[in-house]
């Protein structure tokens, strides 16, 4: 399949259309019209400093079901002994310049570039982008953020300075997600830490289904 070159129009390519690593499109920019719309479809920007912008539509795709995280001894343990405090959406600007700065192994570099940071801050403050917090008296300690439409929830980062921290910002998300009756969560590509944690893949086609099927939900916009 041919990788396609986006104009200015607001428009994608079927991501069934992806080639089999799973980039379908380059270039476009970084609207929040246009993200948003590439979430709707299964689609993600991804890409380094430097390149141009690319988009993704991975198949399979990893999800983790809200209602089947899976709990370590030692996180079970760091939970019953929280001394930590686990906040929504009062720092979301801090939150994702930390996950830029986190490191990743086999990963020389960031993807959260500036331009990424500044298109997922304005999509806080038009209260699709949320984030989770955990903090250790004042310090913010661990985190994560994404997008919600829907009943879906997008992950995009997580970061952690203390033992659990970013796991604990998991298991509270997913608490809560699995209160207001969330489908899934989209981990994109597998990883094994996020395997660990439950996260299972799936064909995409089967996830554009469940991701069809949550959209015919409202989203709840503004701050968590």
């Amino acid at each position: 399949m041919p990788v396609y070159a986006l104009s200015d129009k607001l428009l994608f390519p079927d991501p069934r259309h992806a080639e089999r690593d799973g980039l379908l499109a380059v270039g476009g920019d970084l609207s929040s019209n246009r993200i948003l719309l590439a979430y709707s479809l299964g689609i993600f920007p991804w890409y380094s400093e430097g390149d141009p912008i690319l988009w993704w539509s991975p198949d399979p795709r990893m999800v983790l079901y809200p209602d089947r995280f899976k709990t370590s001894k030692s996180l079970n343990n760091s939970i019953r002994n929280m001394d930590y405090r686990i906040k929504f959406d009062t720092c979301f600007n801090e939150v994702i310049h930390n996950c830029s700065l986190a490191e990743r192994k086999g990963q020389p570099g960031t993807w959260i570039t500036q331009e990424m940071k500044q298109a997922y801050i304005q999509l806080h403050e038009l209260g699709y982008a949320h984030s989770v917090e955990v903090f250790d008296k004042e310090e913010l300690v661990g985190g994560l953020y994404g997008l919600s439409l829907g009943k879906a929830f997008f992950g995009e980062s997580m970061f952690h300075k203390k033992r659990d921290a970013s796991k604990m910002a998991l298991y509270y998300l997913t608490k809560k997600l699995v209160e207001w009756d969330f489908q899934f969560i989209d981990a994109q590509v597998e990883t094994e830490h996020l395997k660990s944690l439950g996260a299972v893949n799936i064909p995409r086609s089967r996830f554009l289904k469940q991701l069809n099927a949550a959209l015919k939900y409202p989203t709840i916009k503004g701050k968590w």
